[in-house]
């Protein structure tokens, strides 16, 4: 976590004009050059072997930094909630060289108690945000709600406020409520108001298990999928890697004000383990040819 000035302040020159005065304001770029990972779903039905590929990957990419969209453990019994956080102690202590910020999901957060749980565990609460180099990220909880309550939607602009001179921001939560209003061509919900308003660019969450982005007034809105919740009720019923009905990761590049996103599928059959910029899926699905994303590449070498 970082907390200096940003490195894109504004610069100003005063010029007088017929008695008048005209300032320009020169702004510079952000200076940002990090790369960062990540994680879908783990439960909801874990899938281990899947969850640890992902971790051995992110590993070999070597991130600054490791975010999740929620639902790590199973949850829904205080009784065993802090004992599943017990089991993943040695995952992440094998990872711990990466600074991981974790993101409440109803699957972690059902009552007070598994509350106060996750923040023993993950040593976070369950809203924050921090800097990395000229970059703010907001992590907000609707663990127990569907919507973002008002008192999160506060929060949010309370924190947007304090750091609007911030590039790129991003905001994160669990449940993707906005999936269905921006479907349906509303623009007009608290989040989008207040995300337009600062000059979000990429709203993240979680919890379908299925790879979902829509873009809309500028802001992009992923949903990432699972990285080792079962997805086996959906591939049943004959959904696929078209639906983002697939077991993957993302890799976030940071360069200046620029962000690039690539999802990374995990290997399994034959043809499985596509790469693939998540600008070339839209909200009606991928925008390649699903066997291989790469056929249409022309390689000049």
């Amino acid at each position: 976590m970082q907390n200096r000035a940003p490195g894109w302040l504004v610069s100003a020159m005063v010029i007088s004009l017929f008695g008048g005065v005209i300032v320009t304001r020169a702004v510079t770029e952000p200076k940002n050059d990090f790369r960062f990972s990540i994680m879908g779903d783990r439960t909801g039905g874990a899938q281990p072997q899947i969850w640890g590929r992902v971790w051995r990957e992110i590993d070999l990419l070597h991130p600054d930094f490791v975010i999740n969209v929620g639902d790590t453990i199973q949850g829904g019994r205080d009784q065993f909630a802090e004992l599943e956080w017990a089991e993943l102690r040695p995952i992440f202590q094998r990872y711990s060289h990466y600074p991981l910020y974790f993101t409440p999901g109803n699957h972690d957060v059902f009552s007070d108690t598994s509350r106060a749980v996750y923040e023993k565990e993950t040593r976070r609460p369950t809203f924050y945000s921090f800097d990395y180099q000229d970059a703010h990220f907001t992590v907000l909880d609707n663990s127990r709600t569907t919507d973002l309550s008002a008192d999160q939607i506060a929060f949010l602009e309370r924190d947007l406020e304090a750091n609007k001179d911030r590039n790129p921001k991003f905001i994160f939560f669990h449940k993707p409520y906005w999936i269905g209003l921006l479907k349906v061509g509303s623009t007009d919900f608290p989040l989008h108001k207040v995300a337009k308003k600062y000059g979000v660019q990429h709203i993240i969450s979680g919890h379908g298990h299925q790879f979902v982005r829509i873009i809309r007034d500028g802001i992009a809105y992923m949903e990432v999928g699972s990285s080792g919740g079962t997805m086996v009720r959906a591939l049943e019923q004959g959904h696929g890697f078209k639906e983002g009905r697939f077991y993957h990761h993302v890799w976030g590049r940071v360069k200046g004000s620029k962000v690039e996103f690539t999802v990374k599928e995990i290997d399994g059959a034959k043809g499985a383990g596509r790469m693939f910029k998540a600008t070339d899926w839209d909200e009606n699905g991928p925008k390649f040819d699903v066997g291989d994303p790469a056929i249409n590449d022309d390689p000049q070498t």
